[in-house]
């Protein structure tokens, strides 16, 4: 939930028992970090790359109203087999062309969207900040059913077969039937009074269901009615201030064939057995962001603006990329053999996977680029908090 709240009407606000923390929550969110005395560091410059390996190529850019504003959702842009999808704080969600970046529709729900969207079949999903779950026919936009939750949906919904699951900022989700938007199951679980604004999305594979949560547990439930397959603590509280006992797993899981890795702002990241949440390799860094699997690499953005990447199998570390501490980066992609993170002035970086060096860069305008960039076959697509989406390609240099 990070430092503040919203009401119904998708206001954000700071409740009282956040005052006291307000600054240190929001130094967390710009990445910059804060000193004990809560005075933010400064982002480290960038240095020209003088020989660059690629070249960034933009093929189309185009504005998706708001965007998410200065708010930090969890807002994302999602690849199907024949579009694009996205959406914006104001209400609207779209449908765009991959290839040309014209819209195919554009649906106002008149409610504003802080979740998502997630494509699933002939359904597109959206969550809001008045607690309420969208679906959207695929095809058209217009709207199939919406679903009431207990409190905002900031993260994308999850779905396969005939189940929406849904997880809201006050720690319940819920499994929706996906041709009604009626509820088949629901499960809660407490979460800390303070914590950092988790968009860490349900991730379904096969028959169940994992969640993460800000108290840096997660759960394994059974898709079909909600039952507890097993519960597993990944991190535990420490240290002396309320910033240093944040636990929350805010990043998406990620599924791979070895396991299942999680990451939390606790400091623990880890690949577990889908089957039995058993650890399968820890190593301690620490993460609000994400991760990307790129050939036999997990790439990892840590709290501070460091990229790692790290053996998937082992966990060993390859090389770790600093020379973007405290630029507030995106989660990571993995694009055409490189890796490639956002930053919070609109940059995007690319950098080699073999060593990490810095191999390529251009820029998307001046907001922040939060949402993880997405990757299709053949275009890297990219969205700032603004609200410019572009898609863009790469060439060797002359």
């Amino acid at each position: 939930m990070l430092s503040y709240r919203r009401s119904s009407a998708g206001q954000s606000y700071f409740g009282n028992r956040y005052f006291r923390t307000a600054l240190i929550a929001t130094c967390v969110l710009l990445a910059a970090g804060c000193s004990h005395k809560g005075k933010i560091k400064q982002p480290t410059k960038l240095v020209e790359i003088k020989n660059p390996a690629v070249l960034p190529v933009e093929v189309w850019s185009d504005s998706v109203g708001k965007g998410s504003g200065k708010d930090y959702t969890g807002l994302r842009i999602a690849v199907g087999v024949d579009a694009i999808y996205t959406a914006e704080i104001g209400g609207s969600v779209y449908a765009i062309d991959p290839k040309t970046g014209k819209r195919i529709w554009r649906t106002k729900t008149k409610s504003p969207i802080v979740g998502g969207p997630s494509v699933a079949g002939n359904l597109v999903l959206v969550g809001t900040a008045d607690a309420q779950v969208i679906a959207l026919k695929r095809s058209t936009g217009e709207q199939v059913w919406r679903a009431q939750a207990s409190s905002e949906v900031q993260d994308a919904p999850a779905a396969a077969g005939n189940m929406v699951v849904v997880k809201a900022s006050d720690g319940r989700e819920y499994g929706l039937d996906a041709d009604t938007g009626e509820r088949r199951w629901a499960f809660d679980r407490t979460v800390p009074g303070l914590t950092l604004r988790g968009l860490s999305a349900p991730l379904i594979i096969g028959n169940r269901v994992y969640i993460g949560f800000d108290s840096g547990k997660l759960v394994a439930l059974n898709l079909t009615d909600g039952d507890v397959v097993w519960e597993q603590v990944i991190s535990v509280p420490t240290g002396r201030t309320e910033l240093a006992r944040f636990t929350d797993i805010d990043a998406d899981l990620l599924p791979a064939q070895n396991g299942l890795f999680v990451v939390t702002y606790g400091g623990d990241l880890a690949l577990l057995d889908p089957d039995t949440g058993e650890s399968r390799w820890r190593r301690s860094i620490k993460s609000y962001t994400g991760m990307v699997l790129g050939g036999d690499k997990l790439f990892v953005t840590d709290a501070d603006g460091l990229v790692w990447a790290l053996d998937a199998e082992t966990g060993a570390a390859a090389w770790k990329q600093e020379g973007l501490k405290y630029r507030y980066l995106s989660p990571p992609a993995y694009y055409k053999g490189y890796v490639v993170v956002g930053d919070m002035k609109g940059y995007l970086h690319w950098l080699s996977p073999s060593d990490g060096s810095l191999v390529g860069r251009t820029r998307l305008g001046s907001g922040p680029i939060i949402a993880p960039p997405a990757v299709s076959d053949d275009l890297l697509y990219v969205m700032t908090a603004s609200g410019k989406l572009a898609a863009f390609d790469i060439k060797p240099p002359k």
